[in-house]
This record gives structure tokens, C-alpha cells and sequence, in this order.
């Protein structure tokens, strides 16, 4: 199967979503999808979509580069089975500056997020 079939569903939801400069080509065995989304909600239903057909991201045969229009920091609603190292792999941040950044929300276990919680992307 080519990748753009296999990821047609990740392409659909960002042409739909309103990604601009979206870019999808295949190099190598890879599919390589660029764009900007208007919001970060319109990322994170991109990442899902994208998590959906590869639950650990394990592939390798996808790379997903949507970054945010706006340059202002976001905020992000933890969803049951997150992780601060697979909610930063999502949005190109390290899990450290996500904890960083919502150490008072969080507390002193980095492991210990809880679905329904607010964090500050910085």
C-alpha cells in the first residue's frame, strides 16, 4: 500500500482542519506531510488521527511536521493515556519544558498528569 493511502485519513483531516502550506510527498520510503494549522486544537486532531493508525508511533514511515500559525504559547488538555514525552513529541517540545512550565499545576511527579488537566505549552 503507498503511504499516501495508508495516511490518507492524517491528509483528509489537515486539508479539512484548514492547514495552510500543506506539503505531502514521499522520500525513501517516507511521507513527509509539512503545514501549518490555524490552532493548536486543529494539531492535536491531526496527531490523533495520526496516533489512531500508529498507536506508539513505531512506523517510521511518517513524518508529521504541523506546526502552529501563531507564535504565542498554547495550552493543551491532557487526555487519558498522555504523557508529558508524547504530549512534547506531538507538539516539538521536550517533556522537561512542558514540566517546566507547569510545575505548579503538576506537582513534583512528572508521571503523575491526569487526564482533564490544562497545561501551558510554552
Amino acid at each position: 500500500m503507498a503511504l499516501q493511502e495508508k495516511y490518507a485519513e492524517v491528509i483528509n483531516t489537515a486539508n479539512r482542519a484548514g492547514v495552510s502550506n500543506l506539503q505531502v510527498r514521499e522520500q525513501d520510503n517516507v511521507l513527509y506531510v509539512d503545514g501549518d494549522a490555524p490552532s493548536a486544537a486543529v494539531k492535536d486532531q491531526i496527531w490523533d488521527v495520526y496516533e489512531k493508525l500508529d498507536p506508539d508511533f513505531r512506523s517510521a514511515d511518517m513524518v508529521l511536521n504541523i506546526n502552529v500559525s501563531s507564535s504565542e504559547g498554547s495550552t493543551y488538555e491532557v487526555k487519558a493515556g498522555d504523557s508529558l514525552s508524547k504530549i512534547g513529541k506531538r507538539l516539538g517540545k521536550s517533556w522537561q519544558e512542558i514540566y517546566e512550565a507547569n510545575r505548579a499545576v503538576i506537582g513534583n511527579n512528572p508521571d503523575l498528569i491526569k487526564p482533564g488537566q490544562m497545561l501551558q505549552i510554552p
